[in-house]
């Protein structure tokens, strides 16, 4: 791949939502690769979400442009997208509309409901209404119909964090208790068995399907970030016939939310062959071990390649 003059490439990363750990992971192996490539590279730690504290910060660095590597909250939901437009700095990945909506997992399942694809039962409770009637709130949840277990999440956050499978009623309220420590608004929802498989999209064309099978019960965050934990498996074993199946479901999923440059998004597929859609990530793991490069290796782009190509789509406006 020919190394475009892409100019001065801030490398932001780190934040201040619980995934900031995991976030410098992916912000220092995108930094580290796109040094070694020639990039005019630098690594820029986000330790706050106050606006005009970020501002001034990455007008100190005078960027050509950002490499976003940024997870969780502020970081993909349309935060230091809605910063980066202001200063009319080019950025990899969705704009601000987009990531708002795909880190909104009760929004997202909405639009996903409403162009036609597979999503899972869901029940959303706001904190102040629990809190206000808790007694009330778990009786109607106890009614919600769904099968046991259930799954317990935050609406507003990723890597698995704050969020239970809850095998018994009686261990509801606790579940509830754990995904409010990290959001305001959670899920409950029906659990989806099948088959775990997620698939990235790079620049519109969708990757090879990733299997991910977990050694526990549930693809947790122990599962996902502790080693020997999970095999994934690149590509799924799956007929053709069903692999391009759920190839379309997930290109259906990022065109829905207006995804641009990159996302990758989980289903589960059941045993009947329905591909259901629980969300996306507009702002992947990006660790050479991560799972969108997994898939981007099998196509010939190696990890330094895929970050360029990232960069390279920053400078493309998305077509209308």
């Amino acid at each position: 791949m020919e190394i475009k003059n892409f100019g001065k490439v801030g490398v932001l990363m780190g934040g201040a939502s619980s995934e900031r750990e995991i976030s410098l992971k992916s912000g220092m192996a995108v930094f580290c690769a796109l040094k070694e490539a020639g990039v005019e590279a630098i690594a820029i730690d986000i330790t706050s979400e106050d606006s005009q504290e970020n501002i001034n910060l990455l007008r100190s660095y005078e960027l050509n442009c950002a490499f976003i590597a940024l997870h969780g909250r502020f970081g993909e939901d349309g935060g230091i997208q809605s910063i980066l437009e202001g200063l009319k700095i080019p950025f990899t990945g969705s704009g601000v509309k987009a990531s708002k909506l795909a880190m909104d997992k009760i929004g997202s399942l909405e639009a996903f409901s409403r162009g036609g694809l597979y999503v899972p039962k869901s029940q959303f409770i706001e904190k102040s209404a629990y809190e206000k009637n808790p007694i009330f709130a778990e009786s109607k949840l106890f009614k919600n119909h769904f099968e046991f277990p259930q799954v317990v999440k935050p609406a507003n956050h990723g890597s698995s964090i704050g969020l239970s499978m809850v095998e018994r009623i009686q261990d509801l309220p606790e579940a509830i208790q754990l995904a409010f420590k990290f959001d305001e608004h959670i899920i409950v929802q029906e659990y989806i068995s099948g088959r775990e498989l997620t698939v990235g999209i790079l620049d519109e064309m969708v990757l090879p399907v990733i299997e991910i099978v977990p050694h526990n019960k549930f693809f947790d965050f122990a599962a996902k970030y502790q080693a020997g934990l999970t095999q994934y498996i690149v590509p799924a074993v799956l007929d053709q016939e069903t692999f391009s199946a759920v190839q379309r479901t997930a290109l259906q999923a990022h065109k829905l939310l207006g995804c641009y440059g990159c996302s990758r998004v989980d289903i589960i597929l059941t045993k009947e062959g329905c591909p259901y859609v629980l969300e996306i990530n507009t702002i992947p793991g990006m660790t050479a071990t991560s799972l969108l490069p997994k898939a981007a290796k099998v196509k010939g782009l190696d990890f330094k390649q895929l970050c360029l190509r990232l960069l390279e789509l920053a400078y493309e406006p998305p077509v209308s």
